[in-house]
């Protein structure tokens, strides 16, 4: 009788995913930097932190975007949309602090054309693309100029 006229928001599910994904993360040898700690810390924070983690050596560096880590109403054409996500605007802007690493390859994933009726997640996700490319393109250039 308690639970009448409840709703499942699915809210348990996202905590136990989250935690499992905490669990691996600690597991792991890499770093996660959630969309929270990114839109609490700011982006020139963030940046350091990748600089700090995988920069300045000369390091191979492969970067992997999911597309799902922007907010739905940036990019709501993915499996797993989640409110609370980054703007399309601090996401490039992270991007374009990712200059000087050595980025050897990179992706953009997660893209779901089937549940984006009018393809604003595939512009992000494009824009995304260029910006990285914009990254490597600087970087070789940067570097000709060296020698």
């Amino acid at each position: 009788a308690g639970t009448q006229g409840r709703r499942d928001t699915g809210a348990h599910k996202q905590t136990c995913s989250h935690a499992r994904k905490k669990a691996f993360v600690e597991d792991h040898e890499f770093e996660v930097v959630t969309a929270a700690e990114a839109n609490d810390s700011g982006v020139d924070e963030v940046v350091r932190r990748i600089h700090q983690r995988v920069g300045g050596d000369g390091t191979p560096v492969y970067v992997t975007f999911d597309i799902d880590c922007l907010d739905p109403a940036y990019a709501p054409g993915t499996g797993t949309p989640v409110v609370g996500g980054l703007t399309s605007d601090r996401a490039i802007r992270i991007l374009r602090g990712l200059v000087g690493l050595n980025i050897v390859g990179m992706d953009v994933v997660e893209v779901s054309p089937a549940y984006d009726h009018s393809d604003i997640t595939a512009l992000a996700a494009a824009s995304i693309a260029t910006e990285l490319l914009h990254v490597v393109a600087h970087n070789k250039r940067h570097k000709q100029l060296e020698n």
